[in-house]
């Protein structure tokens, strides 16, 4: 009994011990964050000092203020993330302790239900999917602790009647192998979070973890086996999330923004992840639930009243994690890039169609902040998502106000000062694109990943047509942003609708009604400039308006498939599961890894 004791002692010690450890952490991460949000707001009000500070100059500096957050969250992010990645010889094991605590996969006896959540989907992709991923598992020898529920949501009768046969005839085939389950609700009621909760309330009680996909969703037998043995061995834990990459794509849209997205993610994540410690994020799939503490305590309520943003909650992972967190459970995330994978909507259109979802449903997060009895880290990461959609018409006011600001100057030295402009504008794209430098010099500096990213200088210019696309891509996403929340008040809405995953062309006239307020606004304000301070125009247009003039030949031209094919066997955008793609990966016949490999690897 004594050495017992001794040990829960040591154990109470340690717990508060990394209990006083993440509070500094937090303590420091907010005083860098906001001595940086300072720090920006005295170079802007300097650089627009020039001629005296007026109300215009105010103005500026309040829409300013409001993009600052998540400048310098990211930045900060970003710089902790790189230290941790190139000084620590285990990254994971630092941010997540837990991960250093797991069940080996031949002593895992947990009953894991695998959820795949579809909706109005052809299903041959996520059959695909779906059939690779079990094959995995039964390799593995596992497949008798896994069962598999797809859970449609799907409202199209022709399209749910293709969807029972299939997945029927799927059951069927690995009937007395792995157990699938395929139900279909008659309404969509509570969007995802109602279909998970009703998987609960039907067949939770029969398992202890889940793991959460969505039909563009894709995860190992290995990954699913070390994230379940992490949760397994470790009872606090009660989300574990994994880093989700892009699959190999062979469209030009989604090669060049998951590019980006490997860039910055895995910096950006393991930064965030040594101060958010417990109380990590949820993204809503690719995740490893405990199904016990979920059920009982991460059921989101209808929001009474109406309106837009009231009933059931659009975007529920954040407030799941925050209620997962506040029950007393941990909340982490593994920043690892072999844990899985997602397909990125192929083309402008679908990837506006499935942001302006998340903004409608990240606004609802107003109503949660204020709940009771969560942590103040879960209360900032609801606030945080919430910027992140706000910042958007802070940008777009930026370019409205300063273009006519701009105009009405006699000159730019009387707009703003010329050296705190320099400065400032260098500090703001230092902080920017901080979590990509992050992982090129990470890259530059271990040869072989040098090589799984296609060498140097395919790799080298893969980032600068990164870099183009990403400056021209954040404006036309800032106005459609804009849009959506100008629309709220008026009755506009996003629903919850099927997305388009395969590669297709976006034709000229679908681009142009679709963008047309995106070109006319940087057509204005290039032409504002161009007739009254034509020296402003290359700023704007690289920093905001370009991208907005360009919006419908860009929204085409990436759309094309022949482009697409065109950089993957040339190597723009080529990730390593290009160059070597696992095993698991193999079985899903990839296009994208097909032309490569016919290229050459070289």
């Amino acid at each position: 009994m004594t050495h017992t004791l001794d040990e829960q002692a040591a154990l109470s010690s340690a717990q508060s011990h990394g209990d006083l450890q993440v509070l500094v952490r937090r303590i420091v991460f907010a005083a860098l964050s906001a001595a940086s949000i300072g720090a920006l707001l005295v170079l802007a009000g300097l650089a627009l000092s020039a001629g005296g500070f007026d109300s215009v100059d105010l103005v500026l500096l309040l829409l300013f203020a409001m993009t600052t957050p998540w400048l310098t969250v990211g930045f900060w992010n970003a710089a902790i993330g790189f230290v941790i990645m190139r000084f620590t010889r285990d990254p994971s094991t630092y941010v997540v302790p837990q991960s250093g605590r797991a069940i080996p996969p031949s002593e895992i006896v947990a009953s894991t239900a695998i959820l795949m959540c579809v909706r109005n989907e052809p299903p041959d992709r996520t059959i695909r999917n779906l059939g690779a991923m079990m094959a995995d598992i039964e390799a593995a020898g596992c497949a008798d602790r896994f069962h598999v529920y797809v859970l449609s949501d799907t409202s199209q009768a022709d399209i749910a009647s293709v969807e029972a046969e299939a997945f029927g005839d799927l059951a069927r085939q690995w009937a007395g192998r792995l157990a699938l389950t395929y139900r279909r609700r008659e309404a969509n009621t509570g969007y995802k979070a109602g279909n998970i909760r009703d998987f609960l309330e039907r067949w939770g009680d029969a398992h202890d973890l889940m793991v959460t996909l969505d039909a563009d969703s894709y995860m190992t037998a290995s990954a699913i086996m070390r994230m379940a043995g992490i949760v397994q061995a470790n009872p606090k834990l009660g989300i574990l999330q994994g880093l989700v990459v892009g699959l190999p794509s062979t469209s030009a849209f989604a090669r060049l923004f998951q590019f980006g997205m490997r860039l910055g993610m895995r910096s950006w994540t393991i930064g965030g992840a040594w101060w958010q410690a417990d109380c990590g994020p949820y993204w809503g799939h690719n995740a490893v639930i405990r199904i016990a503490p979920f059920k009982q305590h991460c059921a989101i309520p209808v929001l009474p009243g109406k309106g837009i943003l009231r009933g059931h909650v659009l975007s529920h992972d954040q407030i799941e994690a925050a209620l997962m967190r506040r029950a007393g459970y941990d909340v982490r995330v593994l920043a690892e890039e072999d844990l899985g994978w997602e397909e990125n909507p192929p083309t402008l259109i679908e990837f506006i169609r499935r942001d302006q979802r998340w903004c409608q449903g990240t606004l609802q997060y107003l109503f949660f902040v204020g709940k009771p009895g969560l942590p103040i880290t879960s209360r900032f990461q609801l606030l945080f998502a919430i910027l992140m959609f706000v910042s958007s018409p802070a940008w777009i006011g930026l370019l409205l106000v300063s273009t006519a600001a701009l105009a009405a100057a006699p000159s730019t030295a009387a707009f703003i000062d010329a050296d705190y402009g320099a400065a400032l504008l260098a500090v703001i794209l230092l902080m920017w694109f901080a979590p990509k430098v992050a992982t090129v010099i990470d890259v530059l500096c271990q040869p072989n990943l040098r090589r799984l990213f296609g060498g140097t200088s395919r790799f080298l210019a893969s980032v600068v047509a990164e870099t183009a696309f990403f400056l021209m891509l954040s404006p036309i996403m800032w106005v459609g942003h804009t849009l959506l929340l100008a629309g709220l008040p008026f009755g506009r809405a996003i629903g919850w609708i099927g997305q388009m995953r395969d590669d297709h062309t976006i034709a000229w006239s679908t681009a142009l009604r679709q963008l047309w307020p995106q070109t006319l606004l940087g057509a204005a304000c290039l032409a504002v400039l161009g007739v009254t301070q034509p020296v402003a125009l290359p700023y704007v247009f690289v920093l905001l308006a370009g991208g907005l003039i360009l919006s419908v030949p860009i929204c085409v031209i990436t759309s094309r498939p022949s482009l697409g094919l065109a950089l993957a066997r040339i190597g723009i955008g080529r990730l390593p599961e290009e160059m070597e793609p696992p095993i698991a990966l193999k079985h899903l016949q990839l296009p994208a890894v097909q032309a490569v490999h016919s290229a050459g690897c070289d």
